[in-house]
């Protein structure tokens, strides 16, 4: 008999120190959350595990080239680097391709070899002429943002006044209808 009473003992003996090491344990683990909050803060590596990521595009860059396409023009190619010198000169992306598309119809109707869509410095028989639509549209970002944007002129009616001076407002009419276009 005092040997069921004594195992009896010895049993809850052994699971009241069990409770009390688990209780230390608890709070031990509780006292270094607190100087570390961060020692916890992550998930258990999971080798069977998903993983995804996200590529973000630029929306204006997916904008002109369904407005190029819906156009049929050469400029579609040349949508990314539309917005990046836009964005290296500080003016509205859409404004190149206005002026394009006011000029040249968006390169349907431009001098032969000039890749000259704007107009640029196109004055009776004297054409501007550029290697390539890449140089074109470097060389007339850079003609806007110098001769227009940095003068102050920074609406279709402005720039017309200088752009093109003969337009009775039919020009910056077009550049701006386009522009709205491309909203």
């Amino acid at each position: 008999m005092f040997l069921g009473i004594n195992l009896f003992l010895i049993t809850q003996i052994i699971a009241k120190e069990k409770k009390e090491k688990k209780i230390e344990n608890l709070l031990l683990e509780i006292g270094e959350a607190k100087t570390n909050p961060f020692s916890y803060s992550h998930l258990p590596y999971q080798p069977y595990s998903y993983q995804s990521s996200v590529k973000l595009a630029d929306g204006r860059v997916a904008n002109l080239k369904h407005f190029f396409r819906k156009y049929n023009s050469p400029l579609y190619d040349y949508a990314e680097l539309i917005v990046s010198v836009s964005d290296k000169y500080g003016f509205d992306y859409r404004l190149l391709p206005a002026i394009a598309m006011q000029e040249s119809n968006l390169c349907r109707y431009i001098p032969e070899n000039s890749h000259n869509c704007w107009g640029w410095g196109i004055y009776g028989n004297q054409v501007i002429r550029f290697s390539s639509y890449e140089e074109a549209i470097e060389k007339v970002a850079a003609g806007i943002k110098k001769e227009y944007i940095d003068k102050g002129l920074v609406t279709a009616s402005m720039i017309m006044k200088k752009y093109t001076p003969s337009s009775p407002g039919t020009w910056a009419r077009g550049v701006n209808t386009f522009l709205r276009m491309l909203e």
